[in-house]
Order: structure tokens, then sequence, then C-alpha cells
């Protein structure tokens, strides 16, 4: 079974950084693919990156490329996702997801368990 559980969120200054962790406390996460995506307020839920299994292939959102790093240790049933250079528009709910299939998606559809989500507030 898998049971996603994210930590790290809080509060940032703009232009600050925060590394959320999702954990897992069921099965190993290391033949899942695993995703990032996070709901703003008033706004649907909206992918953010992606991993597969491996870890060789990772996909980002434009709107975080070259700001944002998604990273797995499969050692440690965990993914990572680091966010840099912060905006307020990342302010969000951030929720981490895991498919089956063991690959990367921006389909928030391929993904089967997701973790209750935490809280980023980027203030200026």
């Amino acid at each position: 079974q898998v049971q996603l559980v994210e930590s790290g969120g809080g509060m940032a200054q703009v232009g600050g950084s925060l590394e959320l962790s999702c954990a897992n406390s069921g099965r190993t996460i290391s033949t899942y693919g695993m995703g990032w995506f996070r709901r703003a307020p008033g706004k649907e839920r909206e992918f953010v990156a992606s991993i597969d299994q491996s870890g060789s292939i990772i996909d980002y959102a434009e709107l975080v490329k070259g700001r944002f790093t998604i990273s797995r240790d499969n050692a440690k049933n965990t993914v990572y996702l680091k966010m840099n250079s912060l905006k307020p528009e990342d302010t969000a709910v951030y929720y981490c997801a895991a498919n089956a299939r063991g690959t990367y998606s921006r389909n928030e559809k391929e993904y089967d368990y997701w973790g209750q989500g935490t809280q980023v507030t980027v203030s200026s």
C-alpha cells in the first residue's frame, strides 16, 4: 500500500527557498513514477513536476522550470521538490502523487495515489 505524506511547507519570502518532501509510509516507491501538483486559491490543480521510477526522466511545468528541482531517493522512499526564487504566485497547496506505471506524467488522472497536501505561502 502507498501512503504519501508531504512535509516541508510553510511561509517564505519572495526570492526565498523551501524544500518539500514526500515520504511513503507503505511499500517502496522505487517502482512508481512520482509527481508534484499544486492548487492555488480559486484555481484548478495544476502540474508542477514529475520524475520516472529511475529518476532519469524529469519534466517541469514552464512556470517553474529553472527554479524548482524534483528528485528522489528510493532508498529513503522519499521524493523531494526544491523550490528556489519563490514568487507570490507559487502560493498553493502542494500535493505529491504516485503512479504504478512508473512513468513521468503531467496528467493527474494517471496517478493512483495522492498525499494530503502541504501549504506553501510566499509573501513579499
